[in-house]
């Protein structure tokens, strides 16, 4: 019977959790642009693009992905995600030149304060409005 219990509530917990994700290429909104903007502002290696993939559940945009032609570039591969806050950029590329460099920039109070992660260099930067606060070389 406990078994029986069991199944039923992980059935009824699965259906209730159960979300349709569905994704739409579009033009950036005003606040995501804006965020994309106040980076790029500081930080150029970030790109600026209009065109993004927004991920929605329930009417409500869950995840934000751009796109990127990478056949003219130096990367191969570059990613750029933002939170559905609007508050966070997330980015990854990789290039022989840079190797794979990964992190984010959060607007915080109006400043923009990046935390980047360079495998190929074994080190860690955290910078506030494109300029080096903190680098660690690791070992």
């Amino acid at each position: 019977m406990k078994k029986y219990l069991l199944l039923l509530a992980f059935i009824f917990t699965t259906i209730s959790f159960a979300q349709t994700i569905t994704s739409k290429k579009e033009d950036a909104n005003p606040e995501q642009y804006a965020l994309l903007q106040k980076v790029n502002q500081y930080y150029p290696d970030i790109t600026l693009s209009k065109t993004v993939t927004n991920f929605y559940a329930d009417g409500n945009i869950i995840d934000t992905h751009q796109e990127f032609d990478l056949a003219t570039s130096k990367f191969s591969s570059y990613k750029i995600g933002i939170e559905p806050d609007n508050k966070k950029v997330l980015f990854e590329y990789v290039s022989d030149e840079t190797g794979k460099v990964y992190g984010d920039v959060t607007i915080f109070k109006g400043n923009a304060l990046r935390t980047t992660f360079s495998e190929k260099n074994n080190e860690i930067n955290v910078a506030l409005n494109g300029k080096s606060v903190y680098l660690k070389k690791l070992k």
